[in-house]
């Protein structure tokens, strides 16, 4: 098994492994199922509801240009749908952990980083579907709106594209944001679902991880930058920049 595969896999593994470890953990059986009627009879807050469902893909996977149905539908089904179907039960095990009180924090904050994991796996695929799905041709205000923080289009291009291909044969995702705090638009590399910029609102999001283009592409990480760039539903990522903008940034007194 290749480094990151074995990475990915001990990420999806996490979850269940944190549910095993809670419950053994707790001072005994009794304990552990005495958590989850506690937690089952009191009303479910928001913060650990588990209700998310897939959001359906906005367009046809048949007619993307380049991409198979095939990759598409696997990449929505299985990965994306598979980290939905994780966030819900990782918040269940975190309502019956917070409910018993011989959880250890570190046990509780092992399920508390497979939530941020799942969080970030969920909202990025739904942004990277999102803003697919397009002719990949920009033109008007977004174009000169990006051109304008990167001294030009092609050099915003020229980085994004460069990032992904840096990515290549591993993991990750290329954003460009606008960062609320510095009221700035800028390109940014992510190494996993975990961390992301701060004060940051995405407005281009691309999956580099390899179940993102493996099974049409294998290896070739720059091809697949191609085909991603133009499948680009730009109307997305121009609607996003303009909420963005309308947002402000923390003006905290000196």
């Amino acid at each position: 098994m290749t480094e990151p595969s074995r990475r990915e896999f001990l990420m999806s593994a996490s979850a269940s492994s944190a549910g095993l470890l809670l419950a053994g953990l707790t001072t005994d059986a009794a304990s552990l199922e005495a958590s989850h009627e506690a937690a089952a009879s009191r009303p479910v807050a928001a913060a650990f509801a588990a209700t998310h469902q897939p959001k359906p893909l906005p367009f046809d996977p048949a007619k993307m240009h380049g991409f198979s149905e095939k990759i598409i539908r696997s990449h929505w089904e299985n990965n994306y749908g598979g980290s939905v179907k994780t966030l819900n039960a990782v918040k269940q095990q975190l309502a019956a952990a917070l409910a018993n009180k011989d959880t250890p924090p570190f046990a509780y904050n092992d399920l508390k980083r497979e939530h941020l994991l799942r969080t970030g796996s969920v909202i990025f695929h739904e942004l990277y579907f999102d803003n697919l799905g397009g002719d990949g041709k920009a033109d008007g205000e977004v174009r000169k709106q990006i051109g304008d923080a990167f001294g030009d289009f092609e050099s915003w291009e020229t980085e994004f594209r460069r990032i992904g291909v840096g990515l290549g044969g591993g993991s990750g995702w290329v954003v460009l944001g606008y960062n609320l705090h510095l009221g700035q638009i800028e390109n940014y590399w992510l190494w996993d679902h975990l961390h992301a910029p701060a004060a940051t609102l995405p407005l281009l999001v691309m999956d580099m991880y390899e179940h993102a283009y493996q099974m049409d592409f294998g290896a070739a990480a720059a091809k697949y930058v191609d085909v991603f760039f133009e499948n680009i539903q730009w109307n997305v990522v121009a609607a996003r920049l303009a909420q963005a903008r309308r947002f402000k940034a923390f003006d905290l007194p000196a």
